[in-house]
């Protein structure tokens, strides 16, 4: 795809233009390595690196159009500089001009909040595929394209490769697109410049604080994607949560909720509950529902309100919705051949953690230990962290502190903030085991049989990122091979 400089640039707002517009451009990137006599290079000021340090290093690999914020010292006329206010709202404008706007294509429709975004996403790019439809999906699992998968690296990818995205999925002719909007990308500007249908809001609870510094600025930095919407947009949002009305304050799109407590637009209620599924009544009507748990009644509810405020038939969504499991690392549970119930969930803040093990405990009978296994990441919101431990130890028989994803950090120093949440009274109850695998072995070999086993926090990863690298391991599957060897 090669398009004019002049061309990619005319109509969008830059300070200055500097140097020659008339080269042709076959590539939009902000990585230096990628760089060539074709690119368009943005120098992003991110939180780690800043993008003008490399503008010599991408001149010398023949780079001869840069966008910026400041000049370099050295400007000379082989090379085009673009500046502008800031790089990354420029960037996500031209993206999708480079890419003929493809939102405005299909019906994209973005989830944000804290918890259930992959589950709602997941859930109505696979209620789509069952009314037959080309559909796409950007999920921290995985990108898709009707059954073609495309390996996920971020919950929303650059602002680049999502359009880049959204162009291949309008080609293979979806009508339909359905992502996860986090808060990191709605405050870097990656999904701006999108046209969407509409939006769908989960909750909001104690997370991403080490980004974000305070809750006030997570809650403003959701609340930006119901702020850019359109009139022809609508926003569906959670009105059991006490932030779920403020994303509608400044919106221009229609407003709808959602609730089981109160009274709102879409309304469910759960009538019985236990490993299998649940029965909702949905909008009046009963169903069995194949997900388990309050939150994910939730969840359910909120895939029913978009799809028909999408068009689809009220009793097609819910006989369609029916049909669906679990999603990857979401409740996800195996059972071994004695009857111990395994179940890996991604819960990662104290609140999912909390409403994962509430539902195993209103499902639970009295004599079934519930052994939770339980990390913190490293590198993250360290705040999390004994309010995690104190969370799992209020609600579990038994609890096993042990590694996540330590990242740079170290692991001891991971269990010593959250063995700083353990209350007193709870100490006996509560073991230490860095070495993740040897935490879930630990569970299995002191079950016994009906017992329930919690691994949570990582969820579908199939990695253990330690000290920048990261190793194969995968929850569910270390679950089994315990299972399988303390039944043998």
């Amino acid at each position: 795809m090669q398009q004019d400089l002049q061309h990619i640039i005319h109509g969008l707002a830059a300070k200055q233009i500097l140097g020659n517009v008339s080269q042709k451009i076959s590539q939009l990137t902000f990585d230096s390595r990628k760089a060539n006599s074709e690119t368009l290079f943005f120098a992003i000021k991110g939180t780690q690196v800043d993008g003008h340090s490399f503008i010599p290093q991408v001149i010398s690999s023949g780079c001869l159009a840069i966008v910026c914020e400041e000049l370099p010292m050295n400007v000379t006329d082989a090379v085009c500089f673009i500046q502008v206010a800031n790089v990354s709202i420029f960037m996500a404008e031209v993206a999708a001009k480079f890419y003929n706007y493809p939102s405005k294509e299909l019906k994209l429709v973005a989830v944000t909040g804290t918890n259930g975004k992959t589950t709602v996403a997941t859930l109505l790019f696979n209620l789509f595929r069952l009314f037959n439809h080309n559909v796409g999906l950007l999920s921290t699992v995985q990108n898709q394209i009707n059954e073609e998968v495309i390996p996920a690296t971020h919950t929303t990818p650059d602002v680049i490769t999502l359009n880049a995205l959204l162009r291949l999925m309008v080609d293979r002719g979806c009508s339909y697109c359905f992502m996860e909007a986090s808060s990191h990308a709605i405050h870097q500007h990656r999904i701006s410049g999108l046209h969407f249908a509409g939006f769908g809001f989960t909750n909001i609870t104690h997370d991403h604080l080490d980004y974000h510094h305070t809750f006030d600025a997570y809650i403003k930095a959701k609340k930006q994607l119901f702020d850019q919407a359109n009139e022809d947009a609508f926003a569906l949002t959670n009105k059991d949560d006490k932030n779920g009305l403020v994303m509608l304050q400044n919106t221009k799109a229609t407003k709808y909720t959602y609730g089981i407590k109160q009274m709102a637009d879409f309304k469910a209620k759960i009538m019985e509950s236990d490993f299998n599924g649940m029965l909702l009544q949905m909008d009046g009507e009963e169903a069995w529902f194949r997900l388990v748990g309050n939150f994910n009644a939730y969840n359910l509810l909120l895939v029913y309100g978009i799809a028909y405020l999408l068009g689809k038939d009220k009793l097609e969504i819910i006989q369609k919705l029916s049909q669906l499991g679990s999603v990857k690392g979401r409740f996800d549970y195996v059972r071994s051949a004695n009857g111990i119930v395994g179940i890996v969930d991604y819960a990662h803040t104290p609140d999912a953690l909390e409403n994962v093990l509430k539902t195993i405990n209103e499902v639970r009978s009295g004599n079934q230990q519930l052994i939770t296994v339980v990390g913190c990441g490293g590198n993250r919101d360290k705040a999390k962290r004994p309010i995690m431990a104190s969370t799992a130890c209020d609600l579990s028989t038994k609890v096993i502190l042990t590694s996540d994803n330590p990242r740079d950090e170290n692991p001891d120093d991971i269990l010593n903030e959250m063995q700083a949440g353990v209350p007193a009274l709870h100490y006996k109850k509560t073991l230490r085991i860095s070495d993740r695998r040897e935490a879930i072995k630990t569970a299995v070999s002191i079950a016994n049989s009906g017992d329930i086993i919690l691994v949570a926090g990582k969820g579908h990863e199939n990695y253990q990122e330690i000290q920048g690298v990261k190793f194969p391991f995968d929850d569910r599957a270390a679950l089994t091979e315990f299972f399988n060897l303390f039944q043998s």
